[in-house]
């Protein structure tokens, strides 16, 4: 079917801490299990084995001054400026976060105002028009921001809308659990206009989501520290039921693609990029390898899943829009995206929750 309206990507932006913290960085760290036992391997086995099954070699963290809101504030203006858009002709502001504005040394929850609504003030927009909002949906959260940016769009309620994705992780890991060398800082956005589609069907051309909550909502969840020591402090941190997620995701993702594929009448040999959450390089890996199965075919073809995990880590919501704007920059190697593309856009996430885009460019 062809649409009238078409969602296309005007411009992107990303932010990218400047703080670099290599896996050697935790060498210190004591690391307990969640039975609050020590872990009776050196740090160095417990980092190379965390090498071995993430890919990670570093991630990104935010300075000491900076919160959410600025991060994802500072993605915007670049997509902003890519676009050539005035700030006070978007309809609306989607921040996608989990965790708002947490201060450094400071645990508590601040989302009041929205993040939306900070970015919003940041930028400047005087328009009361533009509407600012936040999505809370786990690492998909940027994904649904597009996909509700779509339906916007394709009502005929919105022409120019900003999504960001921003999360700064690092604030709410605990740091006497393994897990934590996942998680990074980061920020993307992305703005989605609407474009004029008579003839040959371009931009957004399909979506798919899913939430399975009544035996899987608890795979991430916020718990006490690993270290007893610290138990009575009362601050809580993200947890996550590695295995199990691990195995969720293979068994759900690669369907939730071929759905949202199948919907759009796009053959999966025509998919040029697959930009998928940076979860953990060798379940994104598994995924994709479960995705080429479903179709028959033997292989993925060479430098169809484009990476930053090993150089940026996990930042939630920030790591496809960060990276589709690191593609669009020329800045990923052997990764370039032209009119005529079509690339798939994938997540899971805390929910647990799954989307999928397919896009055409």
């Amino acid at each position: 079917m062809i649409r009238s309206n078409a969602s296309v990507i005007l411009g992107t932006g990303s932010y990218i801490p400047s703080r670099r913290i290599r896996n050697e960085d935790f060498l210190a760290n004591e690391f307990y299990d969640s039975s609050g036992k020590k872990l009776n391997k050196s740090n160095q086995e417990i980092i190379d084995k965390f090498l071995e099954i993430t890919a990670i070699e570093e991630r990104r963290y935010v300075s000491d001054d900076q919160v959410t809101s600025d991060i994802a504030y500072y993605a915007a203006v670049q997509a902003i400026e890519s676009s050539n858009t005035d700030a006070e002709e978007l309809d609306y502001i989607i921040v996608a976060h989990n965790f708002g504005d947490v201060k450094k040394d400071v645990k508590s929850l601040d989302i009041v105002p929205s993040l939306a609504a900070r970015v919003k003030h940041k930028l400047g927009i005087k328009n009361p028009a533009t509407i600012a909002y936040d999505l809370p949906f786990g690492c998909p959260g940027w994904l649904q921001g597009i996909i509700q940016a779509d339906y916007f769009i394709r009502s005929g309620d919105a022409k120019k809308i900003l999504v960001i994705g921003a999360d700064v992780l690092s604030r709410i890991s605990d740091p006497h659990d393994r897990d934590s060398m996942l998680y990074a800082d980061g920020a993307g956005a992305t703005i989605l206009g609407a474009r004029r589609n008579d003839n040959f069907p371009f931009g957004i051309l399909s979506h798919n989501t899913r939430s399975d909550t009544v035996i899987h909502s608890q795979m991430l969840y916020m718990g006490k520290s690993y270290n007893p020591e610290l138990e009575d402090q009362g601050e809580i941190y993200l947890k996550m039921k590695g295995r199990k997620l691990y195995q969720y995701a293979l068994e759900n993702v690669p369907q939730a693609i071929k759905d949202c594929l199948d919907k759009s009448n796009v053959h999966l040999r025509d998919v040029k990029k697959v930009l998928i959450h940076q979860a953990n390089g060798k379940m994104d890996d598994a995924i994709i390898d479960r995705l080429y199965q479903l179709y028959g075919l033997d292989e993925m073809p060479e430098f169809t899943l484009p990476m930053t995990i090993s150089w940026l880590g996990n930042a939630s919501v920030a790591t496809i829009p960060t990276l589709l704007d690191l593609i669009l920059k020329g800045e990923m190697k052997d990764h370039e995206l032209k009119e005529g593309d079509v690339v798939v856009f994938a997540s899971v996430g805390a929910g647990m929750n799954i989307n999928a885009v397919v896009y055409r460019f």
